[in-house]
C-alpha cells in the first residue's frame, strides 16, 4: 500500500485529500504546516509527497525546497491555490517554479479527485511517466 505525506494548513483541504486517497487505497499521512511535516517525514518512510506551497510559518517555497532536500528519492508534489490578483498583471507562476525548486508534479486547488490521483499514479510509476507538457521541467 503506497504511503502518501499530505502537508497542508488548510484543514478542509487536508481532509479531502485524506479521505478521497484512503478511499484508493493508500496510507496517508496528514500534517498541518511545514513542521509537522517534515517530523513526519523524519520518522517514516513515504512513497510520494504531496505539499503545499503558501503555509504559515514556512514561507513561499521554503517548504518545497527542504522537503526535496530531506527526501530528495520522494516524489513531491506541490499544490498551490494562489489567486492571482489580476489576469492583465504579469504573476509570477508559481507552480512552474516548485518543479525548478525539485517539484516532480503540480496540481492547482481546486483540482479534480481524477487529476490528483492520476498525479499520484505518474509519480509512483516513476520519473519515466507521461505528464503533461506544462508539467515537464525545462532546462535552464
Amino acid at each position: 500500500m503506497p504511503r502518501i505525506l499530505v502537508v497542508d494548513d488548510d484543514p478542509m483541504v487536508g481532509a479531502t485529500i485524506e479521505v478521497l486517497l484512503q478511499r484508493q487505497g493508500f496510507d496517508v499521512t496528514l500534517t498541518d504546516g511545514g513542521e509537522t511535516g517534515l517530523a513526519a517525514l523524519e520518522a517514516q518512510t513515504f512513497d510520494v509527497m504531496l505539499v503545499d506551497i503558501f503555509m504559515p510559518h514556512m514561507r513561499g517555497f521554503e517548504s518545497i525546497r527542504i522537503f526535496h532536500e530531506r527526501a530528495p528519492a520522494i516524489p513531491l508534489i506541490a499544490m498551490s491555490g494562489y489567486a492571482f490578483a489580476s489576469s492583465a498583471s504579469p504573476s509570477p507562476d508559481f507552480l512552474r517554479m516548485a518543479l525548478e525548486l525539485g517539484a516532480m508534479r503540480c496540481l492547482r486547488k481546486p483540482f479534480t479527485p481524477d487529476a490528483l490521483l492520476t498525479t499520484i499514479r505518474e509519480c509512483l510509476a516513476g520519473p519515466g511517466a507521461s505528464a503533461p507538457p506544462q508539467d515537464k521541467k525545462e532546462a535552464p
